[in-house]
Order: C-alpha cells, then structure tokens, then sequence
C-alpha cells in the first residue's frame, strides 16, 4: 500500500471554526480522516504529523526550512510522498528553499494550502488536500513517482516549487508558475504534462538534507528617484555576502554613473550581486541593452528567468555550503534543480 505523509506546518488550510467561541482554531490533524471523511475513499495509508505551535507563514525562518527538511529525511523510507501545509504568504520562498535542501530526492514533496479554512463551506482547501494526496501518491507504470520534486498546488494546478510566485491574496488562484509551464493539472483526470517534470537519469540514490543556511544576504529594489544614500544603506551592511538587485525590464538599471561605481565597487569587495527582473514574466538579458552591458561589465551575474523566491533562497542554500565565494558565482550560473531557462 502506498504511504502518505502530511505534514501540517500551520496556515488557513488547518483552521475549523470553534463551535463554542466561533473563532478559528487549529483542528486536530491526527484525525484527519474524521475532519474529511473523503480521504477514506484513497486505496492509500495516510498519516499526519503536526507542528507544535504551528507556524503562521510570516514567521517563517531559516530553522524552519531545517526542521521540515529534516523531518522529511527521517520519514523518507516509510512514506511514498509527503504533503506539506503551509500558509500561503511565503509558500514559494518554503518550496524553493526546499528544493535545494533536499538533494538527490526522489519522491514527491508537495506544498498547498488554502484561502480558506478547511472547515468552512466554501473553503478550496478541501479540494487542495484531497488532490495534493493524490499527487503525492501517484506512479508510472513502472512504480516511480510520477512528479519526483517540490511543487506546489493550488486551485487544479501543480507548479514547480521554485518557479513559482503567489499573485493573488484574494482569489482562491493564489498562484502563477510565470515562466515555466504547469507539472500538472486536474480536471475529471490528473493531467500530468511528463516533458516538463524533472526526473533522476539514475533512481535509487538516498536522500541527504543540506542544513547550513547563510542568510547575509541584502536586496537592492530599484526604482525612479531613489537617491544615492539609500543604495549605500543596502550595500553598506556588515558582513554581507550576497545582493540581489531588482532591476527593470530584462535587466536594466539606470545608467547613473555613481550607481554604477557603487555596485562596482560592491563586486571589486567581494560581494555577489545577481541580477533578478522585477518583471513577473520574461528573463534577465544583459546583452541587449546598454544598461544591462554595463552591469556585466562589472561582474553583475544573471539569474535568467528566476523568480525572486528562487534567486534568494539558492544563495541561502549555495552561501551555506560554500565559504569561498567564487565558487558560489560559478554555482549561481549552473541550473542546480530547474530553477531557471538558459538560453
């Protein structure tokens, strides 16, 4: 019998109204059969663990990341696949770190969650579940997993985990996977799109976890009419490895000859500065335009068509395991678990 593991971190997905104080209160996933009855109808064993407090998705942190990946490692030979609850605010920034983190996996790793608690009558959580199990339990005919990475879905949609961004704090289409097409999508059938799912050239490789995480990391957004004591606010912090600038359209940033210095300057003290578009669609190329020239010029890398979520958390993950930083910007070009389209 297949084997599933639900993982409840916390978010709106695990919330039931309480029938004497009518707030919203955590129900108890150890009887999530009882909560929805529907899951008996899966030829499958389902169990649940649950984090203690569950965790609102703003609070988000590195030990986190750590706890969950370890917590999968060491249920890995037992479950067949895992679904992970989580609150949709960081949602993609959790399933991107986790793509990295865990490394050589071979079974699915799906993260949803809901607009609304699962307890109340027009709630999308319960649909989420019941098609993230499915998902997570579903194989090829020759008994591997049919989508062997993190993802996410949400509203009838299965996405890369680090391709994907939330758009929409309203509707119950949270999210948008911008770039890369959909893994995945359910109908009347679970319509799996193969050529774009990630599969291992070899199976039968063990699970290893990476749980060194370096966060010195700064952003750098730019925007019309920022002065020159902001940018040096941002690229003055102490001990920062890393800057993630956001620029314009495919990669530009104004051609201010003091911005320039400054980032060059960054660069010339060691720092990493990657490039990552504010565009929610399109890839950085900085070979178009002049700003964009002028930015590799100065040892800018390019993240291609990363989202944001993605560009932090790989150098999170990449900062982590490598002390020299050269060997990071050699890292940060290779296409490490789908995360970007190089041309």
């Amino acid at each position: 019998m297949t084997n599933v593991l639900i993982i409840y971190t916390g978010g709106t997905i695990g919330m039931k109204q309480d029938s004497a104080s009518m707030t919203l209160v955590p129900f108890n996933f150890g009887q999530i059969l009882k909560e929805v009855p529907e899951l008996r109808k899966f030829d499958l064993s389902i169990d649940a663990y649950s984090f203690d407090p569950a965790i609102d998705s703003s609070d988000v942190k590195p030990g986190f990341w750590v706890e969950l990946a370890e917590l999968i490692r060491d249920n890995y030979s037992r479950y067949d696949g895992f679904v992970v609850l989580h609150g949709t605010d960081t949602m993609a920034f959790s399933a991107s770190m986790l793509s990295f983190m865990l490394e050589n996996l071979e079974k699915p790793v799906v993260f949803t969650g809901s607009q609304l608690p699962i307890g109340m009558l027009r709630t999308d959580g319960r649909e989420n579940l019941i098609s993230s199990i499915e998902i997570a339990a579903s194989e090829r005919p020759d008994g591997t997993p049919f989508v062997p990475e993190v993802c996410i879905f949400f509203e009838n949609e299965l996405y890369r985990g680090n391709r994907t961004v939330k758009y929409s704090a309203e509707y119950f289409k949270a999210f948008q996977s911008p770039n890369y097409p959909l893994l995945a999508e359910a109908g009347i059938h679970i319509n799996f799109n193969k050529p774009a799912i990630s599969y291992p050239p070899t199976w039968g490789h063990p699970l290893s976890i990476s749980t060194k995480i370096d966060t010195r990391v700064g952003v750098l957004k730019l925007y019309p009419g920022m002065s020159p004591q902001y940018v040096d606010t941002v690229l003055s912090m102490k001990d920062m490895r890393a800057i993630v600038i956001e620029t314009f359209g495919c990669g530009n940033a104004p051609g201010e000859p003091w911005l320039l210095d400054r980032i060059r300057k960054a660069h010339e003290e060691g720092i990493i500065v990657v490039n990552v578009t504010q565009c929610a669609a399109g890839s950085v190329d900085m070979d178009t335009y002049a700003t964009g020239i002028a930015l590799k010029k100065i040892g800018v890398i390019s993240a291609y068509d990363s989202t944001f979520e993605s560009a932090v958390t790989k150098l999170y993950y990449l900062l982590g395991k490598y002390d020299d930083n050269s060997i990071v910007r050699v890292k940060l070009s290779e296409n490490i678990r789908g995360e970007f389209s190089r041309k």
